[in-house]
This record gives C-alpha cells, structure tokens and sequence, in this order.
C-alpha cells in the first residue's frame, strides 16, 4: 500500500501554489510557513482566527482519540471506507483525498488501513485544533497534516478526488473549489437518535428531532445516501467519560447532571448517522 501525503498546497493568504523549501512551505511572493517540529504544518494565519485557541480542547482530543481507537465507531469508519474507495482509480493512480474537520486523524488512519494494497492514497488531514493536528501527526506521519479552516481551504483548485467532512462543518463552495470535476464529497451528520440516551442524562429535557433531507448544495449532485444505526454498549467508566467529554453536549450541562453522567458506570446508547455522497459537477 502506498499512502503518501497530498502536496497540492496553496497560500492561505493570497492562494498561490505552495513549495516546499527545506523545512519550510513557501509561495512565489514570499510567504513563509515552517513544518513544525512534530510533522505538521500550521496554515492558519492569526488574522483569519476567531479565538486564540480555536477548536476542540487538548483534553478533548484526547478524550476522543481513546475512545474511537477503542472501536467504538468502527461501523462508521467501514461505511466511511467503503464508500470513499468505491470507483477509485487503478493502480498507479493514487486518490487525493482531504479529511475536512480531521480532529485527531482516525479516519484518514482507517481509510489507509482499508486501502491495503488496492489503492494508492494521497492523504491530508485539516482540522481547525492545534491539539488535533498535533495528535494526528503523532500517530501517522504518512499523511499531510494542516492547522487550517474550512473556510478559507489552503488546497489549490481541482485538485482533489474525495473529501470528507465528518461531524465538522461544511464549507460547500470551498469544498467545490478544491474538488475536481467529478470528484467526491463525503459527508457524515448525526441523526435524530444519535446519543440520544447521552442527551437524556445531560439535558433536563431532549426535544424530540426529525430527520430532514439535506438540500444539495450548489455545484454539486446527489448520489449514495446510507444511514448507519446500531446500539452501543459502554461497560466501562472510562470509555463513558471519554464519550461524555468528546462531545459538547457535557458542556452544556448542569453541574448536578454533569455529575450524574460522570457516576455511570455502564451506559447503553444508540448509534445514528447519515453519509451522504455528493458529486462535483463538471
């Protein structure tokens, strides 16, 4: 298997073409960004930041880097592989394929591990977290891993295959931009009973949600939908306070019932997301 990390880098300020120099990524009229130390590189610039430290928390990238690695999402990460490699090109051409929104990387990690040796992988993984990235780049250096928004994508045009964007936040005329003709987004929501035993215990009162159909985004077609359901059984403490302080539903709680989602010791809850496929037109 061959998985290599995606090169087509652009300036986050001025959208030139990015490369690279020595330890650093540089464009035609200077701007200069450096590969840290750890692996990856940092395409966020302090003007284009909403907060000093934005995105998921050090201790909830950790949160949830132990409890996805325990297998927790594993459905989704094979329904996630399947429909990403389905079509792919044949040997000697690789996919590029960016993870818009990648917190700490387990699903690029899953898709590689899927590939095997049927498809060459040209993997980036972006995500908003410092401590994502970071994580991300501790556990798989083969990827490009990249502190950026999705909102401002550091990805020259056309020149992707797949994205994804799971539980993240899409950005539909950046994600067109950077997706090639006929490329493919993947994009995975949770459904209307996803957690839904988790939001009983956090919330004096869970409102009861119905499944909307997403409208298609402009630039785009629909293609595979496919909903994923199954219900997941924690029977350990620590694998409950990692799903309680992953998600931001634990945050919003009351002290009283944060307290009482933290005294679990087993927790039944259900599982519900949906993958949508969209296609870049032409």
């Amino acid at each position: 298997m061959i998985v290599a990390p995606f090169n087509g880098l652009a300036c986050p300020l001025d959208g030139d073409p990015l490369e690279p120099v020595q330890s650093s990524w540089c464009c035609p009229t200077g701007h200069n960004f450096d590969l840290a130390r750890q692996g990856y590189l940092h395409l966020l610039p302090v003007q284009k930041k909403r907060s000093r430290d934005p995105g998921d928390s050090k201790e909830m990238v950790a949160a949830r880097r132990r409890f996805l690695n325990a297998g927790h999402y594993q459905p989704i990460a094979d329904a996630v592989n399947r429909l990403i490699l389905s079509d792919a090109p044949d040997h000697g051409t690789a996919l590029n394929c960016l993870d818009a929104g990648c917190g700490e990387g387990y699903y690029l990690r899953a898709l590689a591990k899927a590939a095997e040796d049927s498809t060459a992988l040209s993997l980036m993984g972006l995500d908003i977290s410092k401590w994502a990235t970071l994580a991300a780049a501790k556990q798989d250096k083969r990827p490009r891993w990249v502190v950026g928004s999705n909102a401002n994508l550091p990805v020259l045009p056309g020149s992707l295959d797949r994205v994804l964007c799971l539980f993240g936040f899409p950005v539909y005329p950046e994600f067109a931009r950077v997706l090639r003709p006929g490329g493919v987004l993947l994009q995975v929501d949770a459904g209307p009973d996803h957690l839904r035993e988790l939001r009983e215990i956090v919330y004096e009162s869970v409102k009861p949600e119905t499944a909307t159909h997403k409208s298609v985004p402009e630039g785009f077609v629909e293609a595979d939908t496919e909903v994923i359901r199954y219900q997941l059984a924690l029977e350990e403490k620590e694998s409950i306070s990692d799903l309680l302080a992953m998600t931001p539903h634990f945050y919003r709680a009351t002290a009283e019932r944060r307290s009482n989602a933290e005294a679990l010791t087993e927790l039944s809850v259900t599982i519900e997301v949906r993958l949508t496929c969209f296609v870049r037109e032409a």
